[in-house]
């Protein structure tokens, strides 16, 4: 059985990326087994990765 996670009770951090007025911000939020992202304009669609894909993402170099 899926369980669902109620993202309203996650901490959410800003993308040091993000525009400086946070009108337009990346927002990521982590578990030991999950990654949250969404974008602030729209708080309720969000993407889930596992933590090994995202930290095969963060650490693959721009240009690859």
């Amino acid at each position: 059985m899926r369980q669902e996670t109620d993202f309203t009770r996650l901490r959410w951090n800003k993308s040091s990326h993000s525009e400086g007025g946070g009108a337009q911000c990346v927002e990521v939020s982590y578990l030991p087994a999950a990654v949250f992202v969404r974008d602030s304009k729209d708080p309720a669609s969000v993407l889930t990765f596992s933590a090994v894909a995202w930290a095969a993402f963060v650490e693959r170099p721009l240009g690859d």
